[in-house]
């Protein structure tokens, strides 16, 4: 391949304890099967982080860690030159991971009983999040016309009453790609202030864009606004770094700031690992340029299976994604059930895909989730599977 880059050497994953590659044949009941499923990337971290890492490992001693005022300084720099968002250090809580943070949220600022929205198709975490906690789930289905997304503002309306108390945002939003504009932003806005709902928004994405397209933090459109919202962030996506668990949540409420702090100091959640503000500060201060590069790859990526998938199986069709690094396949013309669907990529093509109805059972139902952020190698492989199933089943 010409001009290769970093982000083409295909490195192997297999026998390293990976959940994407050594687990995949379990989950999945195939055989040697190719993973482009769950979100981590099959690219090394920026040499900057790992070598902070090994130093650090060098030293040999991993005691209790306490907090460092510089990696405030990097969050704080991050967020303003990728967001143009001004926060403050006393503005920022460190967690271990996004997942069992929104957990605490609802479980601090919700009761049994009490409704939370999540917009569907999305992330299939945020179900059980809800449901786990004894809350009552309520959907706001995403329009799809075909070719996009868009939030369908009159049925969150019709859908909120008194028992009403927090909305779940995903933005960049899984699956479905969609880096939210400021003016849907703000409409969402004006509901969530109208119905006093609290807003915990999961931005995991937020540096992962395509060329054009600019994360807004829902939380730095007005005062009201950050006053309700928990806005959740990492460098565990942007630069491969989910395995070491670690995430910020900033809340700019010194009420609701409080609040979490106790709640999790209670549920002795109130400490990171000994890498965790190490490789944030890291990636944030020196991870700029692979950044740029990364994003770029992956553009490429996109590209590449949209052409492939237009050429070779037409029955096929891409959302146009605007964030993250996975592509939502709308798969209705295949004229395949769900379970027909996902038994005919195990099987015959011998690929493994985030299922399309784990992000919603109706929303979902035609929908499979393909990563793409492998080299072009890997890439061009799953499409090739692909396509001779596609042809052996006369599509």
């Amino acid at each position: 391949m010409a001009n290769e880059t970093v982000f083409d050497q295909v490195i192997n994953r297999k026998g390293t304890a990976s959940a994407k590659w050594d687990y995949v044949d379990t989950l999945y009941k195939g055989n040697d099967l190719l993973p482009m499923w769950v979100a981590d990337m099959d690219f090394q971290a920026p040499a900057p982080v790992i070598e902070a890492i090994q130093s650090r490992a060098a030293h040999g001693i991993f005691g209790y860690p306490t907090h460092t005022a510089s990696v405030d300084k990097a969050v704080q720099s991050w967020a303003k030159r990728h967001y143009n968002w001004d926060i403050d250090p006393e503005d920022l809580i460190y967690t271990s991971g996004i997942v069992p943070t929104i957990s605490r949220i609802i479980e601090a600022f919700t009761n049994e009983k009490d409704r939370i929205v999540i917009q569907t198709p999305v992330y299939h975490p945020f179900y059980d999040l809800v449901t786990n906690n004894k809350r009552e789930l309520i959907k706001n289905p995403l329009i799809y016309d075909g070719t996009s997304y868009k939030m369908d503002f009159a049925q969150l309306e019709s859908g909120i009453d008194s028992r009403t108390k927090m909305l779940i945002l995903c933005n960049p939003h899984n699956p479905v790609g969609r880096v939210w504009t400021k003016e849907e932003l703000e409409k969402l806005a004006q509901i969530c202030v109208a119905n006093d709902l609290l807003v915990v928004s999961d931005e995991i994405h937020a540096d992962l864009l395509y060329e054009g397209f600019q994360h807004i933090p829902i939380a730095s459109l007005s005062e009201e606004m950050a006053s309700r919202t928990f806005t959740c962030l990492a460098p565990s996506k942007t630069f491969n770094l989910a395995g070491i668990q670690t995430s910020y949540v900033v809340i700019k409420n010194s009420v609701l700031r409080a609040g979490l702090k106790k709640h999790l100091t209670l549920n002795f959640m109130n400490m990171t690992n000994s890498f965790a503000e190490l490789v944030t500060e890291v990636a944030y201060n020196q991870g700029e340029q692979w950044l740029q590069e990364l994003r770029a790859y992956i553009q490429g990526n996109e590209q590449y299976v949209r052409r492939y998938v237009e050429t070779h199986m037409p029955k096929i069709s891409l959302v146009k994604p605007e964030g993250t690094y996975l592509l939502w396949l709308d798969c209705s013309k295949l004229g395949l059930s769900a379970n027909e669907r996902k038994k005919w990529l195990v099987e015959e093509a011998r690929v493994a895909l985030n299922h399309g109805p784990m992000f919603g059972k109706e929303e979902g139902d035609a929908f499979e989730r393909m990563n793409i952020a492998c080299p072009r190698k890997t890439i061009q492989e799953g499409l090739e599977r692909i396509k001779k199933a596609y042809v052996q089943r006369g599509f």
